[in-house]
């Protein structure tokens, strides 16, 4: 026990004077710290025992008072002081490794007023002791180390540390390898520590060779011991070194199968099996075999390992040629995936790494003979693709090129027979023996299938052997252009508004020949056109047509003649209708109708010239002839789909005859315009070729033909035969469509049939004067035929009198 006496009439300080006004003397304690206290960590007690005494010489009657660290803060309930006698008492063991000391702060107090008297520092100082002993990071280390590791190999590392003080023997802590299990033949394990001495880390290595036939696995029991003084304190590990096993055999060849035989030409086949024997371990990498091909100089062959057998399989994996080699010499090696290792042990020196002598791998090798069968090949050109260029239009028999193959088969027949591919346009020939190409027609540059200047035509080489092979061959042929085909219009009709001024349209030309010689193009027109018609600019690909206001409306027919870069001319006739701008639509309908009255008549007189024409030859009935045999009706109409029982002779459908056969009414026929009722006069002929008959009144929409059901005759609507020959009907129709189809074309046009454009003011109601613009009409006037009212009988009197009005008085 301490005990400490103070007087405090000697240890205060009394007098620090303030310089401030007014001088006034203050008192100011003064602290002192007594390091005298010790404790022992972990004493056992018993508990509490007296620490020390603190006395204070006094003439006045004090208490004392002890606070900070181990009394009012952690580690709380250590401490305590009796505040009469000053004794310090200690209630619990203390951890060094915690608290190295304990700071507090002791005080005197004045009974009487409880006023601080004397304050003191207090240190308490923990005293160490050996009471922990070194641990291991971890119990138990587990390493996985291959048989082919070299000697002075890291295997693993230790980590132990000590919690006593640093720099003292309790604190520092030695590594040593207490046991190796089992006992190790050719082999020695040592430990290697490093760091601080209260943190060590050992590093375990081994000398020697590793056997795993020796030992599969190795435990190590290492132990931590600190210098304790007076006790010393230890704890251990353990190390389990497992050895995998490694290759301690070579693969060694016991034989082979498979033909070692291939077709040239063939790839991706196999061809042999190579076996092996191993006394590894089955399955491991130490047993798995690897084979390596050596001498094959065209990287034809491929050899894999089997992985159930661990045979080797030699696959052709690019063709062979039978002409460069019928036997193929190869050698296989065979190691295995893990490499091979062995290792002794030759001397053991005192220091240092052992004397050990190791084998690497000593790969097994097997000669392999391949044989190459001959096949029949096909023949091949050399260069296979040929491009010549040749001007067009060159003469028939043109020599253009010579392709000639070669067969290296030796074994077959190699005589080649040459023929044509792929020529689409028929234009070469080709010599069966020679291999020569020739012209057959004028080649065309701007013929189908001639792609940018470029045609095609293949070539076939074809060997007798069995069975036969072919080779091919291509020739592109490049044709260089020449000026063989003059400009031509993009459109030759075309409308115009009649106006008060100039109105244009625009041509284009086009040229199938390439430049030079295209376009531009040089436009002239020819005739008498000054004042009414000219071309502006006159050069380029589309240029304008413009029209005067001298040019009247109507139909006009122009010629225009069209030059190209070189020279090279065609005329082309223009076909130009002027219509009021309203009627643009209809302006190629009323073309037909306003050439002028002469005219007008004239074309009406031939088409009804060559509807009579029609009528008489249909009539005559030569050849062979067929009776139409019609069923009794008692004078009425039959209707029918089919042209069975008979096909109805033509009759034509002028007004005189249009009560027989489609009723329209006189009122109606006057309606029509005289190319108007030819018209329907003439395609009435066309439809009843097919047994239909066109009736322009029954349920037609504007602008349409429309074929309606067959209307099979009575007797007694027969004219002036019962017969009709349909070889002559037929011989004539193919020789009047054509011109019937010119005629007739602008009337026929789609939703713009003559009649059904809006109706156009020519005069109006009340003024006598009649404009000038009116198309005259004209209505045949001959007497209708008398003989064959007898024979349609009197039903049909009154529609055949509204046509014909002198019946009226009959």
């Amino acid at each position: 026990m301490n005990t400490i006496t103070i007087n405090l009439f000697t240890t205060l300080c009394v007098g620090i004077l303030s310089a401030s006004p007014p001088e006034t003397l203050v008192r100011k304690k003064r602290y002192w710290i007594i390091d005298s206290f010790q404790i022992t960590e972990e004493y056992p007690g018993p508990f509490p025992y007296l620490l020390g005494k603190i006395e204070v010489e006094k003439t006045f009657a004090v208490g004392f008072n002890l606070q900070g660290q181990g009394v009012t803060e952690e580690p709380k309930g250590t401490l305590s002081i009796d505040t009469h006698t000053g004794e310090i008492w200690v209630h619990k063991k203390i951890d060094y490794e915690e608290y190295q000391i304990l700071k507090l702060t002791f005080e005197a107090r004045k009974i009487q007023n409880n006023v601080v008297d004397t304050r003191l520092g207090v240190e308490v100082k923990v005293m160490d002791i050996n009471d922990n002993a070194p641990r291991f990071e971890k119990e138990t280390y587990t390493v996985n180390l291959k048989e082919s590791a070299s000697q002075n190999t890291f295997l693993t590392g230790v980590l132990a540390s000590d919690k006593d003080k640093y720099m003292t023997n309790n604190g520092t802590l030695d590594l040593r390898i207490v046991s190796v299990s089992p006992l190790p033949i050719d082999l020695e394990f040592y430990i290697e520590q490093s760091g601080p001495g209260n943190n060590r880390v050992g590093t375990i290595l081994f000398k020697g060779c590793l056997d795993h036939e020796k030992a599969e696995k190795y435990t190590i029991l290492v132990e931590a011991k600190d210098r304790g003084e007076k006790v010393q304190l230890s704890s251990t590990s353990t190390v389990i070194i497992n050895i995998e096993d490694g290759n301690n055999h070579l693969p060694v060849f016991t034989g082979q199968t498979g033909s070692g035989r291939v077709k040239e030409g063939d790839e991706k086949v196999p061809v042999l099996r190579l076996q092996v024997s191993d006394q590894d371990t089955p399955g491991t990498d130490a047993w798995r075999a690897v084979y390596t091909i050596h001498g094959d100089t065209g990287n034809h062959f491929r050899i894999t390992t089997d992985p159930q057998s661990n045979e080797g399989v030699l696959f052709v994996d690019k063709a062979l040629d039978y002409e460069k080699g019928s036997l193929r010499n190869l050698s296989v090696s065979v190691t295995n995936v893990m490499p091979y290792h062995t290792c002794q042990v030759k001397s053991r020196p005192d220091e240092g790494l052992w004397d050990v002598v190791t084998t690497g791998d000593v790969p097994a090798i097997r000669q392999v003979v391949v044989t190459v069968e001959d096949v029949n090949e096909p023949p091949f050109f050399t260069p296979d693709v040929k491009n010549i260029t040749v001007n067009e239009n060159m003469p028939v028999g043109l020599t253009l090129e010579v392709f000639t193959a070669t067969d290296l088969d030796h074994s077959y027949d190699n005589t080649l027979l040459y023929m044509k591919g792929e020529d689409l346009n028929e234009w070469v020939k080709v010599d069966s023996k020679t291999g020569t190409i020739t012209t057959a027609k004028l080649l065309d540059r701007e013929a189908p299938n001639v792609i940018n200047g470029h045609y095609k035509v293949t070539l076939y080489a074809v060997d007798s052997g069995k069975p036969p092979m072919t080779g091919t061959g291509t020739l592109n042929i490049h044709l260089n252009d020449q000026n063989d085909n003059t400009p031509f219009l993009e459109r030759t009709s075309m409308d115009m508004c009649l106006s008060d001024q100039a109105s244009v349209t625009n041509i284009t030309a086009l040229d199938l020949d390439g430049d030079p010689y295209s376009g531009p193009f040089r436009f002239q027109l020819e005739g008498d056109v000054n004042d009414k018609w000219r071309i502006e600019p006159n050069n380029g690909y589309t240029v304008s047509l413009v029209k005067e206001t001298t040019v009247h409306a109507g139909y006009h027919e122009l010629k225009l003649r069209v030059f190209d870069l070189q020279g090279q001319q065609a005329v082309h006739n223009l076909s130009v209708s002027v219509c009021e701008c309203y009627q643009i639509q209809h302006c190629n309908l009323r073309s037909a109708t306003q050439l002028g009255g002469g005219t007008a008549i004239g074309i009406l007189l031939a088409l009804l010239l060559l509807g009579v024409l029609l009528l008489a030859l249909m009539l005559s009935c030569e050849g062979e002839m067929r009776p139409i045999i019609l069923e009794e009706s008692s004078g009425a109409l039959m209707k029918s789909y089919i042209e069975t029982p008979g096909s109805d002779c033509a009759v034509p459908l002028l007004c005189q005859q249009i009560p027989a056969i489609t009723a329209v009414t006189h009122d109606n026929c006057k309606k029509r315009t005289a190319a108007g009722a030819e018209l329907e006069s003439q395609s009435s002929y066309l439809l009843r070729a097919s047994g239909k008959v066109y009736r322009p009144g029954l349920g037609r929409q504007p602008g349409s033909l429309h074929r309606v059901q067959s209307t099979t005759l009575n007797k007694s609507m027969i004219v002036s035969s019962k017969y009709w020959s349909e070889d002559s009907y037929l011989a004539t129709y193919d020789g009047l469509l054509p011109v019937l189809h010119k005629m007739t074309y602008r009337l026929q046009m789609q939703g713009n049939e003559l009649g059904d454009y809006p109706p156009h003011p020519y005069a109006e109601e009340g003024d006598p004067e009649t404009s000038s613009q009116l198309d005259v009409i004209s209505i045949p006037e001959s007497p209708f035929n008398t003989d064959m009212l007898l024979h349609l009988g009197p039903r049909f009197n009154t529609l055949a009198s509204l046509c014909t009005p002198k019946l009226n008085s009959s």
